[in-house]
């Protein structure tokens, strides 16, 4: 899997925070039971489209300061990830999380954290501590992996049909005589084999190398390619 990464560390001097009473309102009951039942880390938007099914007459607005509120409460966590929407996290206890560039899911990695001693050499007390991972998601690396193989058999397919039905007669002779031939052959041998002169030959065997139908692998010496014997 391909990985980029970048980890930040937020630094803030606070006191002890004070934990608070949170009232439970029924729209924040919905909020989180909605969560629940979400597969990944959804956003404000996800959780909106389901929650009015439940509640008409929600606002996106109340959705989205709910979340805000339940976040600082310390009841479910906000992730922020560096370009995209908020997202919001049911599960509490430490991990981290990696973003497909693709699909753009978001999954749970779980990692060691990074120490915080060097932060306590210069006097800072941490509050918090994020660190971002984006890669490739599997399902995405299967889908790359079926289009580069669908291309390739598109290629395999069709570039040699297109290449048959440009082909005239004499390049199409002198393909099958380099087929019959056990290693490399001269340009006179071959104009020799079709009865044709030298000149001529030359300017067919230019024009099948430039297709990439035969190959020189010595001056003079010509072979007939993969791609050759395709076409054929």
């Amino acid at each position: 899997m391909i990985l980029n990464y970048h980890f930040f560390i937020n630094f803030e001097h606070k006191g002890d925070v004070m934990k608070t009473i949170l009232r439970m309102t029924h729209q924040r009951e919905v909020i989180l039971d909605e969560m629940g039942k979400c597969k990944g880390h959804p956003t404000a938007d996800v959780l909106y489209e389901r929650i009015k099914k439940k509640l008409p007459r929600i606002s996106l607005a109340t959705v989205y300061r709910n979340l805000e509120i339940l976040s600082e409460a310390g009841m479910i966590r906000k992730l922020e990830i560096s370009g995209r929407q908020k997202r919001f996290d049911r599960l509490l206890d430490q991990h981290h999380h990696i973003y497909c560039v693709q699909c753009h899911r978001v999954d749970n990695l779980k990692v060691e954290t990074v120490s915080p001693d060097s932060a306590a050499e210069i006097g800072y007390r941490i509050s918090g501590c994020r660190i971002e991972f984006f890669g490739i998601c599997p399902e995405c690396q299967k889908k790359n992996n079926s289009r580069h193989e669908d291309s390739n058999e598109e290629c395999r397919v069709t570039g040699p049909a297109k290449l048959n039905g440009k082909l005239n007669e004499r390049q199409r002779e002198v393909l099958k005589v380099l087929n019959g031939c056990c290693g490399t052959c001269s340009g006179r041998d071959i104009a020799t084999a079709i009865s044709l002169e030298p000149e001529k030959v030359s300017c067919q065997l230019t024009a099948l190398k430039k297709k990439g139908l035969i190959a020189s692998p010595a001056r003079c010496r010509y072979e007939i390619t993969a791609a050759g014997r395709e076409v054929l």
